[in-house]
This record gives C-alpha cells, sequence and structure tokens, in this order.
C-alpha cells in the first residue's frame, strides 16, 4: 500500500473541510415545495393539538380522544381501547410501519425522509423562522461573516427564542398524550404536575432544539440507519430525483450553450446555475447523480423548474425518474414507469393481510375474560359420603366501564354435580350469579363437587363458562377435575 505524499493529504483534507462546510438552503417554490408546506402543516397539527380533541366513551372513561393511560394501563385511540395483553395490536402497527417504509421506497425512494420524517418536518420549520429572522441564503452567508453588533445580536436572540419556544412546545405536546391535557396544561402552568412531566418535556425540547436547529442534515447522513437501508431495498424500478445528464449535458452557461447552438454544436439544457445545490437542505448537487446524502425531498425539481421557465427551456431537467429511463431515451425509446410491479404488490399485500388480521381480532375480542387456577394442594378432597371434591380460584375480568353482571357454569361434568361459589350471594337456576365492578377483576372461591354414587376418572375435562347478562357475551376456560 503506497503511503499518501503531503500534497494528497492536504488535497483530501480540503476536500473533507470544503464537504463539512455550513449548509444555507436557499428558498424556493414549486409544487413539491407546496407539498412539503401541506405535509408540515398537516403533521404538525395533528401532533400538537390532537391530544386537546375529546371523546365521550360514557362514565369512568377518560374523555380524551387519543390517550395513553399508564396509570390505568389503558391506550385510547377514539374507540378502540387498547388493555396491556393486547400488546400484539403494537406488534403489527409496526410491521406495518417498516412495510410501508419498504412500499414508499419501492414506489420513490426516500420519500419517507424527504416530506414525512420529524426530523425533515422540524428542520423545515426551523429553517423557515431562519429565513425570517435573518433572511434568505445570501442574507444568512453575509450575517455569518459580519461581525458582532447589536442588530446581529437581536436577530440571533430572536430566532433562538422562537427555536427554543417551538421545541419547548413540542416536548410539551409529548406529555400530553399520557395525561388529560386541559388538566395537565393548568398543572404544567401552576408548577403543580408531576416532575416527571418536566423531565420529560425538558429532554424533548433539548433533543429537538439541537437536532433540528443545529445538526440538521448531519442527522440524515450519519446519524440515521434508513438511508443505508434503502439503498440496500431500491432497485432500477424505483423512481428517484433524478438529473436527466442525456438532455442536461453538456452543461454550459446560458451564453456558451446559446454560442454552441448557432455553430450547430452539442449543447445541454443545463445552464450551470447551482440553483439545484443552493435549495438542498442536505447540501447535495444532484447532478453528479444519486447520492446517500440525497433525501428526496424534491426541492432542486422545483429550483431547476424555475430556472428552465425563464430561459425558456421545457421544465422536467431534474424529476423524479430512473436510471434506465435515460438509457431509454438515449436509445430513443418511451420511458416506462412501472409503479405496480412484483415488490410494490407484495407490500401492499402484506401491509392489506396484517391490517386484515388486526381489524378482525380488534372487531371480534371480547370485553371480558376468566382464568381459573386449580388448587394444588391437595388437588382434590375425597369426602365421607365418597364424593369428590376440586377446589378452584377463578378470576372474572370486566374491560367494560360499567358493572356486569356474569352466570357462571361448569361443563363437562355429571349431571347431579355441586357447584359452590364462596362469597357469592346471588344464585339463578343453581348457578352463581358474579358482579364485577368496571374496569376491574374479581375472584371467586368455587368448589365442585362429584354426584354422589358416581365415580370419577382421574382426570376429566371441564369448561368454566361464564354468560354475560345483558349482552350475552360468552366466554370460556378449560381445566380438569382431579380424582382418586
Amino acid at each position: 500500500m503506497v503511503a499518501e505524499t503531503e500534497a494528497e493529504k492536504t488535497e483530501h483534507a480540503e476536500e473533507w473541510f470544503a464537504s463539512a462546510k455550513k449548509i444555507y438552503p436557499m428558498a424556493t417554490h414549486g409544487l413539491f415545495r407546496r407539498i412539503k408546506w401541506g405535509l408540515l402543516f398537516l403533521t404538525l397539527g395533528i401532533y400538537y393539538f390532537l391530544p386537546f380533541i375529546r371523546f365521550d366513551r360514557g362514565p369512568n372513561a377518560p374523555g380524551q380522544a387519543v390517550l395513553v393511560d399508564m396509570e390505568a394501563r389503558r391506550a385510547y385511540f377514539f374507540f378502540i381501547e387498547i388493555w396491556p395483553q393486547e400488546v400484539y395490536y403494537l406488534t403489527g402497527l409496526l410491521i406495518i410501519a417498516a412495510v410501508t417504509l419498504f412500499l414508499m421506497n419501492a414506489i420513490a425512494g426516500r420519500i419517507w425522509c424527504g416530506y414525512l420524517c420529524p426530523q425533515t418536518v422540524w428542520t423545515d420549520l426551523f429553517m423557515w423562522v431562519e429565513r425570517q429572522v435573518e433572511g434568505d441564503r445570501r442574507e444568512r452567508i453575509r450575517l455569518d461573516n459580519a461581525p458582532w453588533t447589536g442588530g446581529k445580536i437581536a436577530k440571533r436572540a430572536t430566532k433562538h427564542f422562537f427555536w427554543i419556544m417551538i421545541a419547548w412546545w413540542t416536548g410539551g405536546a409529548w406529555v400530553l398524550y399520557f395525561n388529560d391535557a386541559p388538566t395537565l396544561v393548568y398543572e404544567l402552568a401552576t408548577f403543580q404536575a408531576p416532575m416527571v412531566a418536566y423531565i420529560w418535556i425538558g429532554i424533548l425540547t433539548a433533543t429537538t432544539y439541537l437536532l433540528a436547529g443545529f445538526m440538521r442534515e448531519q442527522v440524515c447522513i450519519y446519524m440515521c440507519p434508513w438511508p443505508r437501508i434503502q439503498a440496500a431495498l431500491t432497485d432500477e424500478k424505483a423512481l428517484n430525483v433524478t438529473y436527466r445528464w442525456d438532455r442536461g449535458e453538456p452543461r454550459g452557461s446560458l451564453k456558451q450553450n446559446k454560442d454552441l447552438e448557432r455553430k450547430g454544436l452539442p449543447s445541454g439544457d443545463c445552464i450551470d446555475c447551482y440553483q439545484c445545490l443552493h435549495v438542498c437542505p442536505t447540501g447535495v448537487d444532484i447532478r453528479n447523480g444519486m447520492q446517500l446524502d440525497c433525501i428526496q425531498c424534491g426541492l432542486c425539481i422545483d429550483a431547476c423548474d424555475n430556472i428552465m421557465e425563464k430561459v425558456g427551456k421545457p421544465k422536467g431537467l431534474i424529476a423524479y425518474d430512473t436510471d434506465e429511463n435515460i438509457q431509454r431515451r438515449i436509445e430513443g425509446k418511451e420511458p416506462v414507469y412501472e409503479i405496480v410491479r412484483v415488490r410494490t404488490v407484495i407490500y401492499a399485500a402484506v401491509i392489506a393481510l396484517v391490517g386484515a388480521i388486526m381489524l378482525f381480532v380488534l372487531l371480534t375480542r371480547d370485553f371480558a375474560d376468566i382464568n381459573v387456577l386449580h388448587d394444588r394442594n391437595p388437588v382434590y378432597v375425597t369426602q365421607s359420603d365418597g364424593t369428590v371434591r376440586n377446589g378452584y380460584t377463578v378470576r372474572l375480568l370486566n374491560k367494560r366501564n360499567h358493572p356486569r353482571y356474569f352466570m357462571l357454569h361448569v361443563e363437562g361434568m355429571p349431571p347431579g354435580t355441586e357447584v359452590e361459589a364462596a362469597g357469592v350471594d346471588t344464585i339463578f337456576a343453581d348457578r352463581p350469579i358474579v358482579e364485577v365492578g368496571p374496569d376491574t377483576t374479581r375472584e371467586v372461591r368455587i368448589l365442585v363437587t362429584s354426584p354422589v354414587g358416581v365415580t370419577m376418572p382421574p382426570s376429566t375435562p371441564v369448561t368454566f363458562r361464564i354468560t354475560e347478562s345483558v349482552m350475552g357475551e360468552v366466554v370460556t376456560a378449560d381445566d380438569f377435575f382431579k380424582a382418586p
């Protein structure tokens, strides 16, 4: 291995420092910028204001539409209520989220990164504040290079104040999902909230302020694992923000290109204006081809289209396209866009299947449950009249927000079997009626005695069945009746 010369080391160092320079994204306008603004307002509006939406679930239930109640160990999403033992719904949501990312990538590359990623959304908002206070790209560069004056200090202080306010409300909105929002806002304002709320607000305020205000593209380039995963998952059919070099090259200034056209020589549509580079939030020159740093936000498309419109050239020099289509155009063929293909169909089918399973389980789930624990010592008792008695601890669970009455029945035993429920006063048709309070469990001691004169086998399968008195909901649990 040949060692680098001093000149080569200096050259590589200069390249590294050039790539590490501060990025000053320039404002632009166009279709993709409008899409990004729309998604920004939509996603941040949902995040900031969703905790304040009310939803009536009846008495003894919280009125917040979306709530993760850690104290009661419940999660609420409008009419859906999730219990701790139903954590498999979270697993299903994670599977859907992951496969949706794969589907997005198969259709149009890193569109999640460019439009919906929280880092992108909050960074966009922070950069908008920066432009409003300090100006666009050129003004910010001049301000950075200017000496510290009263005006510069005032602008910097104003910018950081608004950044901190946005970051603070970001952290504050997060904790509102874990307690009643209006109540918690009052407690936070009057310093009566739990200390854990202030701690989490502080943590999320600091991380939002640092990540969106200072680290920005470093998060996308170095910290986030998705660019590496995306690069492994993409294929030649996926649409990506692409510089159509078959049309743009050879590039040159507008004057140079016109001179070449007059001479009948080849000339490209790219006029080397660098607008695509100046608007990029990660500092990518898309003309160098697909790069790991590109988040596929489409702002370079808007910037290039605006320039093409001004110089009288067709739009679309930079567009969502594939290298395969560039080659087809060079060969005189029509471009082909295959959004629906085996990969995207498989991803969509997986999402639909997991979603359908979750929906089926959600719609058919029980709002009551029964657990049976057989006595261990002794397993059975032989009484003086020859009958055998087994003891069970039965736990009934009521998931509703109102009291419910359950009729308990033991199936699988011969006629004449006696069932006793300790502590239950109500008996109907020789079956105990157990009252269970709203959103609670209740343990009942059950004694099952075999009929007189009947010899029981060593192990008899039995089923404990509870039937709700009003809705008729039926839940069962299986166990065994033991005998000598």
